[in-house]
This record gives structure tokens, sequence and C-alpha cells, in this order.
């Protein structure tokens, strides 16, 4: 078919150039009539890309750190044929991006922020998704006791007490403004002892925990995170089960109001499924290194 095609084209008169020319405007006709039955074939390619919906969800990390997105999101895809492209940065970021309309799609964990996010008009209604927990990590010696302290407040404060270092994530993320609330509830302030005992990294989970290991330092993680980090060396989970630890997450479609632009309909679909029986199953089911991560608790 393509000799055919080849022929029609080449029984047109052909211009007269020479040299460097003549070459490439025979390369380009042998390359125009060997594509175009291809072309007649396939369809041109804008339409497929033109004709594909995705959404872009602004998430905590942890999410995406465990794991969870991977499991999760090709099933979604598969069923709906929307592509969901995620941004993984601290709940705090991730809170502002939405703001800024740089998202269709909220999935963080800092209720009290997002509850705000809704009064002022950026989101439209906030689901309860499916929730885990912090836990509070560091060296195996335990030199701060922690170890069978009589909850968080009691583990935070024997860590002042003894001048070991905590490492602080201090990015505004679900993670540091919990953290915060857990100082303000054992009544201390680190930020007097900031450079001292009290280090704030700026960063992601992942690199707090890193920074933490290097350092011998305490620090406080959410446990999906902590079950997926590699680099654990002589460190271990030192208190866990306080009531005050539980760490739910919400999600939230931004407002069409506010930034016309949102795929509305799009972003709903994703909500309706991860909040659907399918969806919570699918969460309930994901495990790493045989653990069950996220523990799905939403009320539709």
């Amino acid at each position: 078919m393509s000799g055919l095609w080849c022929a029609l084209i080449f029984s047109f008169r052909q211009p007269s150039f020479n040299g460097w020319w003549a070459l490439n405007v025979k390369f380009m006709s042998r390359s125009v009539c060997y594509a175009f039955p291809l072309i007649l074939i396939l369809g041109w390619p804008t339409t497929a890309l033109a004709d594909q919906v995705s959404i872009i969800v602004q998430s905590t990390t942890s999410t995406a750190n465990s794991g969870l997105y991977d499991h999760l999101l090709p099933r979604f895809e598969k069923e709906h044929a929307i592509v969901v492209h995620v941004v993984p940065v601290g709940t705090g970021q991730a809170i502002r991006n939405a703001m800024r309309g740089d998202a269709d799609v909220l999935l963080v964990h800092a209720k009290a922020a997002e509850e705000r996010f809704i009064q002022q008009g950026y989101g439209v209604t906030r689901f309860d998704l499916m929730y885990n927990d912090f836990v509070l990590v560091g060296p195996s010696a335990d030199p701060a006791r922690v170890l069978g302290a009589h909850g968080v407040t009691q583990a935070l404060s024997r860590i002042t007490a003894s001048g070991v270092l905590f490492a602080s994530r201090g990015d505004d993320s679900g993670t540091h403004q919990a953290e915060l609330s857990l100082w303000r509830r054992a009544k201390i302030d680190p930020a007097a002892a900031s450079g001292t005992w009290y280090r704030e990294t700026g960063s992601g989970m992942g690199a707090t925990l890193n920074a933490a290991v290097g350092m011998g330092a305490y620090t406080l993680s959410d446990r999906a995170t902590w079950v997926s980090f590699k680099n654990k060396g002589g460190f271990r989970v030192l208190f866990e089960g306080d009531p005050s630890l539980f760490n739910q997450y919400g999600i939230i479609l931004v407002n069409p109001a506010r930034h016309a632009h949102v795929k509305a309909q799009a972003g709903q679909k994703f909500i309706n499924w991860m909040i659907s029986d399918e969806g919570q199953a699918q969460i309930a089911a994901y495990r790493r290194n045989g653990q069950q991560l996220f523990f799905p608790n939403a009320v539709r």
C-alpha cells in the first residue's frame, strides 16, 4: 500500500532543486509517502490525547511514599479512563497549592486546616477517607527512656529533660502540625530550644527520618512512612498507642466556583470511588512488609 501512495506522490511534478535542498526535498517526500498510510490506519495521535481526561491531586507525602497510590490508581484509571496526577508535598503546601487552583482534589491529614479550607470557600465538601497513627521513633538504646512512658506527654517531657536530639519536619506538614499540637499538650515550647536539642529539618518525612538516624535523634513519623522507610539502621518505634496519635486523612474537591478550570466532574468521580465500598476495600487491602498501613473509615 505504501508503494501505491509513493507512486501517487512522486507522479506530481517535483520542483527542481540542486545539492543539499534536493536531498532534503527527496527525503521529506519519501517520509510523507511512507507515513501517510500509518496515519490513515492509526489516526492522528493528537485525537487520543485531546480526549484523555486527567486530574491533579495535591496530596500529603505519606500516601505517596508508602506506595498506596501505586496500588489504587491503576484500578481507578482502568475503570474510569481518568488519569490521576499526584503532587506529593507536605499538607500545608498541598493546601496552599489547592488554594491557588493548582489542583482538582486535595487529600491531606490535618482536619482543622481542611475545615478552614472549606470555610474559606476553597473546597466543596470534606470526607473522612482513612486513618492510621503517628509513632515516636528513635535509637534502640533509647537514651531518653521514652520506652515505657505513660502517655505521649511524658515521652516528650523525657526527651526534653534528657537534652537528646529531636528532629522535627518543621515544614507545616500534617505531621509537623500534629507534633506541635503534642508539644502544646505537654506544655513545652520546642521553638525556645531550636538549634540545640530541637532540630528543624524543613524537609519531608523520608528526609527527616534519614536526618534523625544520622544524628541519633528522636522524631515523630506517620506509621505508613516509617514501615516503608528502608534506612532504619538501629532505630525502632519507642512509643505508640496514645489516642492523641490518631491520624485522620480527608479528601476534598476543590471548589469550581472559586477556580473555574477545576475538573469537578472527574474530580468528584475520583472522590466517589475512593469513598465507595470498592475504594475502601482496596485501601484496606494494601500491605507493606505484611502490615496494613491505612484503615478506611469513610462515611458516605
